[in-house]
Order: C-alpha cells, then structure tokens, then sequence
C-alpha cells in the first residue's frame, strides 16, 4: 500500500505487529486467568482455618449474617463506628473472643477468661491453662481487661449461638494469619497537650477522681460489711452482669429479678423450684437445666473458680433481688 507521495507505509508489517502484541496481551491474560485458580501461594485460605469443629468459611457467613461491617471494619472492608478487627485474634486470643461474643454488651473481665480457659478446645488454641499465662501470650487482652474490664460497651448483646461464636472466632483466626501487607496501617502518636492544658485539665477532674478514689476505698469495706453486699461485688468482677440483668430484663441470659424462690419453666418441658442449691448448680454447671429460650453451651461453668464463701455471698444477693 502507497501513502502520500507515493511512499511505502509498511500497513502490513503494523498490522501484523498490533495483532502480535494484542495476541501476546490475551496469553498474558488466559496465564494469569488460569493462575488466579491454582491452590493458593502460601497464602492462608479460609478453608484452611478451624477453631474446634467451626471453620473460617462458616464463621464468614455468620460475620456477614450479623451485617458485623456495618459498624466493623475488617481487612479494609466496612464502617469505622467500632474497632478494626483484621489483627484481634492475634491480639486478643480465642480466650478473650469466647468471653466477649457472647455477651458483648459488657468487657470480659480476667475472671471470665478464666472461664472460658476451663474449655479444651480454648486451652488448645490458646497455649495457656490459666489466665496469668493467657494475659502473657497475649497482651491485647491484657490491656483490655486492664482499661474496660467490667464496664459496659456500645455494642449489642446478640443471639448467637455457640455454633456461630466458634465460627466467627475461626473467621478472625483466619483474618489475623493473613498476609495483609501491614494492613491496617498502625496510627501515628499524636502531639502531646500543652502543661498548661494538663493542669487544667487535672484541676477539673481532681475533685471527681478524690472521689473515685473514696468510692474505691470504700468498696471492700462495703463488700466485707454483708453477704449481699460482697456477692453484688463478685458478680460485677467475674463479668456476670455482661449477660444477667439485676431485674427481670432479659440480656443473654435470664435476669435475676425476682429469681430466687420462683418456679423456672425448664427446656425439657418440667419445672423446678429456684432455691439455693438450683442456683448453686446453675452456676457451677449452667448447662445441667437449661432454661426454656435459652441456648446451651453459652454459659462457661464456674466450678473451679468460685469456692463456697463466695459462692454463699452470691447466691444472697440474688435472694436480694
């Protein structure tokens, strides 16, 4: 073919160039298609990842049944209302996560680590038989517990199921052992407040943290004065008000209102009369009579962790109520 002037425009040799490289383009396309189907390289997979008998998989489906990235957000995805949690297995342990998924209403306290510590499958995953060493190998859960143990959260308490609580722990197993390529990014300190802004600051909050600190001092003396008094503070430090209501209100577990003395309408269909020894056993084997509406296997039994004393104190401020 003649251009202008009657000069060669080599069309052929361009055309034959353009559809070797568009040819070259979708071979490069078909490798890496192909490539994108073979078994994963060294990455971790989420059917690779198990907490018990739940796997990632299952746990993935529970996170997104409970739209979690409405409030979440997670290997990038999702809102900013509460914390990230693509690292808080690693950080916080399985332990940690068992404790809080089921009454998420409230932080775990050591004690119910503890707890969930009496489980096989916690103690397998975790590495840890007690909640000194658990704290030790991780220190997420530490700090945790150290800043919010005990206090009250923003988050629901939801229906989940112990099925479910295995399988999410298992999808924020596999989140944590992915390879994000320092995802989330860590955030930088910030600038230090003026002196002159932290005394001001000290000086607005002296007279309330004196009296913080005589609301502290004055709590074990309250707790040895009475049984109820003592009991009232064992359930706030072993995190039982996270899933019991003092009244009649239901949370994850029934309320306490009112419970001492009544007739309790059981799962198998029979009823039992709430005295001291059903209360007794409730806590130290909650799942020996399951109440009607309620899940088994939610509840951690307290058999080891509270000795009679205290046992005694508890069971009379739940009499109180």
């Amino acid at each position: 073919m003649s251009c202008l002037n009657g000069t060669d425009c080599r069309e052929g040799a361009k055309r034959r160039t353009a559809l070797a490289i568009l040819a070259l383009m979708l071979a490069i396309f078909l490798i890496l298609s192909v490539w994108s189907f073979l078994p994963s390289r060294k990455q971790t997979i989420p059917s690779a990842v198990s907490y018990g008998e739940a796997d990632a998989v299952q746990g993935k489906r529970v996170f997104q049944a409970y739209n979690c990235m409405g409030c979440h957000t997670i290997v990038g995805n999702g809102a900013y209302l509460g914390p990230d949690l693509t690292r808080i297995y690693a950080e916080a342990g399985p332990a940690w996560l068992a404790a809080f998924l089921p009454s998420a209403g409230g932080w775990p306290t050591q004690a119910a680590v503890q707890a969930q510590l009496q489980n096989a499958v916690v103690q397998k995953e975790a590495g840890a038989t007690d909640a000194q060493g658990y704290l030790r190998h991780y220190p997420g859960a530490a700090e945790r517990i150290q800043q919010r143990g005990g206090q009250h959260t923003l988050m629901p308490n939801l229906p989940l199921q112990a099925s479910e609580i295995a399988g999410l722990i298992a999808f924020l197993k596999y989140t944590s052992a992915m390879d994000t390529e320092g995802w989330p990014p860590k955030p930088r300190e910030g600038r230090r407040l003026p002196a002159i802004a932290l005394a001001g600051q000290a000086a607005v909050q002296g007279p309330a943290s004196t009296s913080g600190a005589h609301e502290q001092a004055a709590a074990p003396a309250e707790a040895n004065s009475s049984p109820v008094a003592l009991g009232r503070k064992l359930v706030g430090d072993l995190g039982c008000v996270a899933c019991h209501a003092s009244d009649q209100k239901r949370l994850v577990g029934p309320g306490w209102g009112g419970l001492a003395g009544s007739k309790v309408e059981l799962a198998d269909g029979s009823t039992v009369t709430a005295d001291d020894a059903y209360l007794v056993e409730s806590i130290r084997r909650p799942d020996a009579r399951i109440v009607a509406g309620y899940p088994p296997g939610v509840m951690p039994p307290y058999d080891t962790l509270i000795n009679e004393s205290d046992m005694k104190a508890i069971v009379a401020y739940l009499r109180s109520l």
